[in-house]
């Protein structure tokens, strides 16, 4: 263990405002340094940038500025935590590093079907963020996998853009909210294929279609699509903040609100692994540098 107690740790991506603050922070990455950003394809919507610009050249590109602040790296993946105290102890096999205050932005793991077809045409037509990716299929057939209210808001949005929207469920019923329902049932664009699930996403570099199984029949149907979204949920990588820190049913960290305030003093939360509303990379950013503040103000608070 190093006698060195560090300001700020971060757990996963974003250091850009705890480094001008001279807070000298160190950021542990996961296996996916840059989170989801990095199998995007084509970003869009992030402020600053005329032309679309690929994730994970936005995401290189602010490391590099947190870097020319100040910020270190290590490439980490941190299995046990020791939270309470004023000192907090992050374990990842056996190095380990301390710290007077964290930062958790380890974000959220979206759901995918996990067939060999979906994983080879994921970021060419196959995706998992709607808003993220649905204006590159206007006038185009689009199908969303799920039955929640994720998979209706999903659809509902995509309506926007596609000529036509399949929303392709397992079961006979949906189970998102009667509102959610209500909205998608009389949308015009959008039809429902039941007892269905996707055996096969169909295309080369793209995706031109999905082949489905009826669960009941066993009969199978191709449906030709432009773009298949994937739309069963998310999950949040908090999984060893468990015990540790106050999380809601599904597992997302909670905050105090208005800030990245968790159950525990100096230890803030930011991006997908405490918000389950919004889910954006400008979000993400955003309470980014809330949770550097936070965690500066805390610092100051506690310099004893």
């Amino acid at each position: 263990m190093s006698d060195d107690i560090r300001n700020v740790i971060i757990l996963g991506s974003g250091a850009i405002y705890a480094a001008r603050a001279d807070l000298e922070p160190l950021v542990l990455e996961g296996i996916q340094p840059g989170g989801q950003l990095t199998i995007t394809t084509d970003v869009e919507n992030y402020p600053g940038f005329e032309n679309p610009i690929m994730g994970p050249e936005l995401m290189e590109i602010m490391k590099k500025q947190a870097a020319r602040f100040g910020t270190e790296f290590e490439f980490a993946t941190v299995d046990r935590v020791e939270l309470d105290g004023p000192v907090k102890t992050l374990h990842a096999g056996d190095k380990t590093w301390r710290s007077r205050t964290v930062v958790i932005s380890t974000g959220a793991t979206a759901r995918w079907l996990g067939i060999p077809s979906e994983e080879k045409l994921k970021g060419h037509g196959v995706s998992a963020c709607a808003t993220c990716d649905g204006f590159f299929f206007r006038d185009q057939v689009i199908a969303v996998v799920g039955g929640g209210d994720t998979a209706m808001e999903e659809a509902t949005f995509l309506s926007k853009f596609g000529s036509k929207i399949y929303v392709i469920h397992r079961r006979d019923e949906l189970r998102a909210s009667m509102a959610m329902q209500d909205r998608a049932v009389a949308n015009p664009k959008i039809e429902f294929i039941w007892d269905s699930v996707v055996e096969e996403v169909l295309g080369e570099n793209k995706v031109s279609g999905v082949r489905l199984k009826n669960v009941k029949t066993g009969e199978e149907r191709t449906l030709d699509a432009g773009g298949l979204f994937i739309a069963i949920g998310h999950t949040p990588n908090t999984q060893i903040f468990e015990g540790k820190l106050k999380m809601d049913e599904n597992g997302y960290l909670l905050v105090t609100a208005g800030t990245t305030r968790t159950s525990v003093p100096g230890v803030f939360a930011a991006g997908d692994v405490s918000d389950h509303v919004y889910r954006q990379a400008v979000t993400a950013a955003g309470m980014g540098c809330m949770a550097a503040l936070d965690a500066e103000r805390y610092l100051a608070e506690h310099s004893e």
